[in-house]
Formats: structure tokens, C-alpha cells, sequence
């Protein structure tokens, strides 16, 4: 297992593209720690303003009855992805990976399989 801190700056080092990256809590918005990628990001505002999405989103699968997971949350910018994964694993309930990466460098597969393994050696 891996703390919150190396976890997250390993998510820098090794997602190719990678700008930064928060660990936040969704139930209040705050960022349990945040990694600047030199992508130059607030990360505290991102980390706040990307728990109305993910708030919103399990909202509405509640209302569609959905009886399901969010693996992930993409959102692609003109010149950036950003990507939320809600944690699933103990002790990650209420809590969701945040990364932003520069969309011409990054692979998006990729960060998305890396980031899946990431969470799974994540001692939060």
C-alpha cells in the first residue's frame, strides 16, 4: 500500500502528459493532497468545483434508478483531459482521484489503466 503523497507523485512521474493530480474528499471538496505537474492548475478550485460533478453525476444515476459504478469521468478540453475516478477500495468511500494531462502528450488509455492501479495500491 501507498500513501496519499507518493501516490499521487507517482501519478506525475509516470502518466505520460500528467499536469496534476488531487486526492479530494467529495463530501465536503476538499483536497486531501494535490500534486502541481507544472500545468500551472489551482488544484484546490479544481478539486472543489470537480465534487459538483461528481456529486451531480451519482444524483442523477440515483434518479435513473442506475444500479451501478462510476469507473471513471472524462472530461476533454480543447487542449486537456480531466479525468475523476470516484475510489472504490476500503477506506475510499466519499473520496476521488483528480488528474488533469495535456492532451497532446498524454495517451488517454493509458492514464486510465495507470490511474486504475494507482487506486488499488492507495492506502487512504
Amino acid at each position: 500500500m501507498v500513501e496519499t503523497d507518493v501516490a499521487l507523485r507517482q501519478t506525475i512521474s509516470t502518466i505520460e502528459g500528467a499536469i496534476g493530480a488531487a486526492l479530494v474528499d467529495y463530501s465536503s471538496g476538499m483536497a486531501l493532497g494535490m500534486v502541481d505537474g507544472g500545468g500551472g492548475l489551482d488544484l484546490t478550485v479544481a478539486a472543489a468545483g470537480n465534487t459538483d460533478v461528481v456529486r451531480a453525476k451519482f444524483r442523477t444515476m440515483e434518479m435513473l434508478g442506475l444500479n451501478d459504478g462510476i469507473e471513471d469521468i472524462l472530461i476533454t478540453l480543447s487542449s486537456q483531459y480531466h479525468l475523476i475516478r470516484p475510489l472504490t477500495g476500503r477506506g475510499g468511500k466519499g473520496l476521488f482521484l483528480y488528474l488533469a494531462l495535456d492532451k497532446r502528450r498524454a495517451n488517454l488509455a493509458m492514464a486510465r489503466h495507470q490511474l486504475a492501479k494507482i487506486e488499488t495500491e492507495l492506502e487512504v
